[in-house]
């Protein structure tokens, strides 16, 4: 078995949202599954099933493509929490949870997206979920009160098994200013960054962009996280007195 830091996001989050997490899991990779298993032609889709009857639907190709994709049995260093998905659970980097993170994994079936509808498809959402480029101010938080002069502004951004190029922060529509980035642990994991800000008295908006390593800017156009996952630029407003 091997140990793999990976972040994983739920569709559901909002821009800004909290839906998002970084652990440690120990688990089985999934390539060396399926290289056992000898896939036929046609097979690209793999189905993992939940004790509870979920199911979810991953890319057989994504699976064996070399990123870290485990049948995860540890988190943190300790054996997998059962509201984590003990015994088993499947970690995938790159993909939104709801086709790749069953949890209470009791199947993997190798099928096709022709044949088989994983549990969230006929409800609406697409087949597919990849992890869209986003960011998060987390400091300072909207409707803070600030003092004027030197502000830290940080937060984290994440584009999974793409890894972020760069962070930028602007204030009240101005142009863009480059952060700080810290040391990222892989492209599998968010990376935190910083901005120094040099805050003047009334009201302003704070706004941040990420940038991943394939190119790809975060868009600002605001979407709802149905049918693929949220996009646009996260902001708060604050206070400088």
């Amino acid at each position: 078995m091997v140990e793999r830091y990976v972040t994983l996001a739920c569709v559901s989050n909002e821009v800004g949202g909290d839906l998002i997490g970084n652990a440690r899991w120990l688990g089985v990779p999934v390539k060396e599954l399926l290289d056992e298993a000898q896939p036929l032609d046609g097979a690209d889709q793999v189905v993992g099933r939940s004790a509870d009857g979920w199911t979810c639907g991953t890319p057989t190709a994504v699976l064996r493509d070399g990123r870290d994709a485990l049948l995860a049995v540890g988190m943190n260093g300790e054996p997998l929490p059962i509201q984590h998905g003990f015994p088993a659970r499947m970690v995938v980097p790159g993909l939104y949870g709801y086709v790749s993170a069953c949890k209470w994994v009791t199947e993997l079936e190798l099928t096709s997206f022709a044949d088989f509808d994983a549990y969230w498809v006929p409800r609406g959402w697409s087949p597919m979920g990849p992890i869209k480029t986003q960011s998060r101010i987390d400091a300072p938080r909207s409707r803070n009160n600030l003092t004027a002069g030197p502000v830290t502004v940080a937060g984290v951004a994440w584009a999974q098994h793409r890894g972020i190029r760069k962070v930028e922060v602007r204030v009240d529509g101005g142009p863009w200013q480059e952060a700080a980035l810290a040391r990222s642990v892989s492209v599998d994991t968010w990376v935190q960054w910083s901005w120094r800000w040099d805050a003047t008295e009334g009201r302003h908006r704070l706004q941040v962009r990420a940038t991943d390593t394939t190119g790809e800017v975060q868009p600002e156009q605001e979407r709802p996280p149905a049918p693929d996952g949220a996009t646009g630029w996260h902001s708060v407003d604050v206070e400088v007195g």
